[in-house]
């Protein structure tokens, strides 16, 4: 019996849209950098599943059928209530993308699927920041958050998604893709 893994279901990043959150990162006062590698967009967070969940999962998600579309980031923000704990690039409004979750959520849940159903804000995750700021740390994650407000990422091409296992390391985590599912194209 094989132990569980940790899964995902994500959009990849074409690498002139990485360069230019590279580009963000470098600006960044503190905080561990998401490495170039590990930028994407998450669909889904399945968390721990089993390998029989997984195909499960990826006979669902073969499934899904919807067309490919444009997509931008625009904005930089931040998770966290009093001090933040994850900047992030903000998607611009794209009907097509909350559809895509939408219907990959739907065949997920319709193959049995048991995982915790979030809210669907699309970002993508650029650093996490120290639990603790000192409050110049703070004002320095604010000013910078203040200052690439108007980001504006180039517009790419969403033509497929993907099945990813996330593997724990403590540097950082491992992103393994386990399958692709094109996007129609129209």
């Amino acid at each position: 019996m094989g132990e569980d893994m940790r899964v995902f279901v994500a959009i990849d990043l074409p690498d002139h849209v990485r360069a230019e959150i590279e580009t963000l990162q470098s600006a960044l006062p503190t905080g561990r950098r998401v490495p170039e590698e590990n930028l994407h967009l998450t669909l889904n967070f399945l968390g721990e599943q089993t390998e029989d969940a997984i195909e499960e999962a990826h006979q669902a998600l073969s499934t899904v059928n919807a067309p490919a579309f444009d997509l931008q980031l625009a904005s930089v923000g931040s998770f966290g209530t009093r001090s933040p704990q994850v900047i992030f690039a903000e998607v611009s409004q794209c009907p097509d993308l909350l559809e895509l979750e939408t219907r990959t959520t739907r065949s997920l849940r319709t193959s049995g699927l048991e995982f915790q159903k979030r809210r669907f804000r699309p970002h993508v995750t650029i650093a996490r920041l120290p639990k603790f700021l000192s409050a110049f740390e703070l004002d320095r994650v604010r000013d910078c958050l203040a200052e690439h407000a108007a980001f504006r990422g180039s517009q790419f091409r969403v033509t497929g998604f993907q099945l990813y296992r996330s593997i724990l390391r403590p540097q950082a985590a491992v992103h393994e893709p386990l399958a692709s599912y094109p996007l129609r194209n129209i």
